[in-house]
């Protein structure tokens, strides 16, 4: 029972729609109703600015660690942290607090990797960076960055073990997951990247500021 109620919780903590409340207790906002209509932290930095979009973040990824580390918090080893933050993921891909309609999962998986192996995490979020960097477009660098991660939980442990020490079956189908449904969730994205539609932001090489 104490199991069951805490992988709720862990869906309850990732169902915390960050962006829309942000929006409507600050700013009188509801960002569904701007931009994309997306709920998480792009739309947000794009509506409601840079201040909190970097709050949104922030709260997302937290969403994400805070319901991976429930089992060590409640002292519970027989089940792999990892699933907590799939149901966190779940939680904020389909909020019970937003009608079931959320973002598209990337800064709550990064918590959940913040949770389960903060080395790990910060490989993962330079990777992000990078690509980033390059490609001045959040969507394009969440998708580059989702291959590259679930392609690292394969190999990693054989060549650089201090980032990954051994290999986690569960976190590389995990990973897969979660990066099928990033492409899933961009699919719009895609369609505007091959256009060269999509929206860029100012950073990196290819950054707004630039065109």
């Amino acid at each position: 029972m104490k199991l069951i109620l805490l992988l709720i919780v862990a869906y309850l903590l990732g169902s915390i729609p960050s962006g829309v409340w942000i929006g409507k207790i600050f700013f009188n906002k509801d960002i569904r109703a701007y931009g994309s209509g997306n709920t998480g932290t792009t739309n947000t930095f794009r509506v409601l600015g840079k201040k909190a979009g970097i709050v949104v973040l922030l709260m997302d990824i937290l969403k994400g660690t805070l319901a991976t580390c429930l089992p060590i918090i409640f002292h519970i080893t027989t089940i792999n942290p990892l699933w907590f933050g799939v149901c966190a993921i779940l939680g904020h891909t389909f909020p019970i607090f937003a009608k079931f309609k959320g973002g598209k999962a990337v800064a709550t998986s990064a918590g959940m990797l913040l949770g389960f192996s903060p080395i790990f995490f910060v490989y993962s979020a330079t990777i992000f960076v990078v690509s980033l960097y390059f490609t001045s477009m959040v969507s394009l660098s969440s998708m580059i960055s989702a291959v590259l991660i679930t392609l690292s939980t394969i190999f990693l442990p054989y060549i650089a073990p201090v980032i990954l020490p051994e290999h986690n079956w569960l976190l590389t189908i995990i990973a897969f997951l979660v990066s099928s449904f990033i492409f899933l969730r961009h699919k719009e994205n895609i369609q505007r990247i091959k256009n060269k539609t999509e929206s860029r932001i100012p950073f990196g090489l290819n950054s707004s500021k630039k065109k």
